[in-house]
């Protein structure tokens, strides 16, 4: 095959791949699912809120401690399928690990323990209020962390606190959940 041959065959590839995405491209409907993290195309809006509480501190067992770190979306879904929450709307889902900022993943677990996180919200647009608990292995760092931790906090202005089962340091945010 020669040079002009090879060339004119990518070209022409190139300009068919381009083609298909003038004509064809990926919409999303007022019904579809949301997906976090990704970008619906047309009409579907998939609004997000991000979220992110200070560490919340705490002591556990005998002399392990605990640095639990909590960040999240707030959404008005759908959820798509293969989420924490499929098919939930205007709620949050968070993501809880555990590590010593600024050290991230390199932090030790050897002193960490496990706790269960708990997690009070507050809707202050409706009153509604509502607690989820959740246990966090010590090494759920952020390479590993727990992330199904969902709050059906219904659309509005919602105060979360987080806090542990033992003695600690609890960290409250506010976020809008569309």
């Amino acid at each position: 095959m020669t040079f002009a041959k090879s060339f004119a065959s990518a070209a022409a590839t190139v300009l068919a791949g381009a083609a298909l995405c003038f004509v064809a491209p990926g919409t999303a409907q007022a019904a579809d699912p949301c997906q976090l993290g990704w970008s619906n195309v047309g009409p579907r809006t998939c609004e997000m809120n991000q979220l992110r509480t200070a560490p919340v501190l705490t002591l556990g067992d005998g002399i392990c401690v605990g640095v639990l770190n909590v960040e999240g979306t707030a959404f008005d879904g759908p959820l798509a399928e293969y989420t924490p929450a499929p098919g939930a709307t205007h709620a949050i889902s968070l993501r809880v690990s555990q590590g010593f900022s600024p050290l991230g993943n390199w932090a030790p677990t050897l002193l960490a323990c496990d706790v269960n996180l708990i997690l009070d919200w507050h809707n202050l647009d409706t009153g509604a209020t509502g607690s989820v608990t959740r246990f966090i292995p010590a090494n759920n760092t952020s390479t590993y962390p727990v992330q199904d931790v969902v709050a059906y906090t219904g659309p509005g202005r919602v105060q979360l606190t987080a806090r542990t089962d033992k003695p600690n340091l609890p960290q409250t945010t506010e976020v809008f959940v569309p």
